[in-house]
């Protein structure tokens, strides 16, 4: 029986944090040793530092709820009760980027939930799926910072799975996307608790999410890009237009997606043959939260829909439907994932399990 892997999750009172814990709970690979938080927080017991807040559909895990929360900002606290650390702080970007950079520094693998190093040129943003190979860029991060043990990575905006795994699918199959248009319909989930009011978001739909449009169009250049030179290069040969709106759905974000292929284009068939087909290194590894499958093609005309199919492979797999052609570009289709469990705190745990698996972390 594989011994676990102690872990720990600091921003744990928040709700990207309570989402970790319910994912984690009984997780067959690791163990959570570890909560860390604000300073309102800590030195209390976790189930009374959640209390009258814990917005989980399940209740609090039973081996967390006694932990008690230590101040996220002092890291030598975590030493020698965790070997990785999740990262869901909500902070200032820069405190981020140097409290992550500092859990990396005292010999910690830091998987973090934030936005602030996806644009650091040694920090992988992870989808495991798509670019496991980027993996291989650790000991040079190592290396150049002077860590030890120490590593980090980082998932994505919550917005982009739902389309980069089919795009990737169609380039590992050896075409090129030049060009592609997306209109996203993102769920309230995605603003976290207590996210928009209800005033702005009942009958109506909020056609802006600050910074959302910036992150949906350069991050997956990156996610799709190589590494070269002790650095990830982004793959700027994909032109990406990003509309970004605000719906009344709890879970579950939507991308329309209109694409145009760079030379040979596919026909709609082998489109749907190449992700019906498609799998990875994390399926092949049979990491414990990779689905299987992990893209699902629906036939139906309406679907995939949020509340029919986000939760599909434990809310990890990508539904997409509705290929057509488009009056425009090549083709057209519309994909779906979870937003705050293939796009947030699900997909970083996979990552983690990832790292584990290929020795990064021990």
């Amino acid at each position: 029986m594989r011994k676990k892997l102690k872990v720990g999750v600091i921003g744990a009172t928040g709700m990207v944090g309570q989402n970790y814990l319910r994912l984690l709970d009984r997780h067959p690979w690791f163990e959570v040793t570890y909560l860390a938080a604000s300073l309102n927080s800590a030195g209390k017991k976790y189930k009374d530092a959640v209390a009258g807040r814990w917005v989980m559909r399940s209740d609090i895990p039973q081996d967390c709820r006694d932990i008690v929360v230590e101040d996220a900002g002092k890291v030598e606290n975590a030493i020698g009760k965790c070997s990785l650390v999740f990262s869901a702080v909500d902070m200032d970007k820069l405190a981020i980027m140097a409290l992550e950079a500092e859990y990396a520094r005292q010999g910690f693998a830091v998987v973090s939930n934030n936005s602030a190093h996806r644009s650091t040129e040694d920090v992988p943003v992870m989808v495991p799926e798509i670019n496991y190979d980027h993996l291989k860029i650790i000991p040079q991060q190592q290396k150049q910072r002077g860590w030890n043990k120490g590593l980090l990575v980082v998932k994505p905006n919550c917005s982009i799975q739902s389309y980069v795994l089919p795009i990737h699918a169609l380039i590992k199959a050896g075409y090129s996307i030049d060009k592609m248009i997306v209109t996203t319909l993102q769920a309230v989930s995605g603003a976290g608790y207590p996210g928009v009011a209800s005033i702005d978001m009942i009958d109506n739909i909020v056609p802006y999410i600050d910074g959302e449009e910036e992150k949906s169009e350069i991050e997956p250049r990156k996610v799709l890009g190589k590494v070269e030179d002790g650095k990830i290069i982004p793959d700027e040969s994909i032109k990406i237009s990003a509309h970004c709106n605000r719906v009344p759905v709890t879970d579950g974000h939507t991308a329309c997606c209109s694409i145009q292929f760079a030379g040979k284009k596919p026909e709609i068939n082998e489109i749907v043959d190449i992700w019906r087909n498609f799998t990875a290194v994390p399926q092949e590894l049979k990491l414990p939260s990779a689905p299987i499958p992990p893209m699902v093609y629906r036939d139906e005309v309406n679907r995939p829909q949020p509340q029919k199919d986000r939760d599909i492979g434990n809310a990890m797999t990508v539904t997409v439907g509705r290929l057509r052609k488009c009056n425009v570009f090549d083709y057209r289709f519309v994909g779906l994932h979870h937003n705050t469990v293939r796009g947030a705190a699900g997909g970083a745990i996979l990552t983690a399990e990832l790292l584990m698996a290929q020795g990064y972390v021990k």
